[in-house]
């Protein structure tokens, strides 16, 4: 076998772990934790089922690829609840070495490409990336309601923080936030979000 092949085949097997990384997000019915990679599968077809939904157009084949790549980083930088404040202080460094250990695994051409990719989702300036970080917003928000707020209430998070996190699925697409409002005045009605 040629050393690319084997590269590419060993990025394969490396990424399988990303099965083993476990989020807070339960899946629907109050199922067990969701993994990355099924949070990741969700998210790229949720983007091409809603792509029409982007406030601008976008290569929704880029899309599809930055969701299943944005968290392959957490094989080694484990995931960062979305409300861990402390967490979150850590996160990006965390996560920027185990991107460059990760990729490097791949062929140099195809490191810098996802590489590449991963850096343009962070940046969240391009209307790929930002469409792509309303999928990453969304996608929880529905699991977490499915769920009467189970997740919210476990981990005392509160309305205000969920539209913090959510302010910026608007820059990705407006009518999707849309049904972010909703979903979190739908909570707060049923006590499964504090306003506070």
């Amino acid at each position: 076998m040629d050393e690319r092949l084997r590269s590419q085949l060993d990025f394969a097997l490396e990424i399988d772990k990303e099965k083993n990384i476990f989020r807070r997000t339960h899946l629907t019915n109050n199922g067990r934790n969701e993994n990355d990679a099924e949070h990741a599968w969700h998210m790229a077809i949720m983007a091409y089922l809603l792509r029409e939904y982007s406030n601008e157009q976008i290569d929704i084949a880029k899309v599809m690829l930055m969701c299943l790549i944005h968290d392959i980083v957490e094989i080694d930088a484990g995931d960062t609840y979305a409300y861990d404040e402390n967490g979150l202080k850590t996160q990006k460094e965390r996560e920027k070495k185990a991107k460059e250990r990760i990729f490097s695994i791949l062929p140099p051409d195809q490191k810098e490409e996802l590489a590449a990719l991963f850096d343009e989702f962070e940046e969240y300036k391009t209307p790929e990336s930002k469409f792509a970080h309303a999928m990453d917003n969304l996608q929880p928000i529905l699991l977490n309601s499915s769920n009467n707020g189970a997740d919210w209430r476990a981990h005392k998070v509160t309305a205000e923080q969920v539209y913090r996190r959510q302010s910026k699925t608007k820059l990705g697409s407006e009518k999707l936030f849309e049904v972010v409002d909703e979903i979190i005045k739908k909570n707060i009605r049923e006590n499964n979000l504090p306003e506070g």
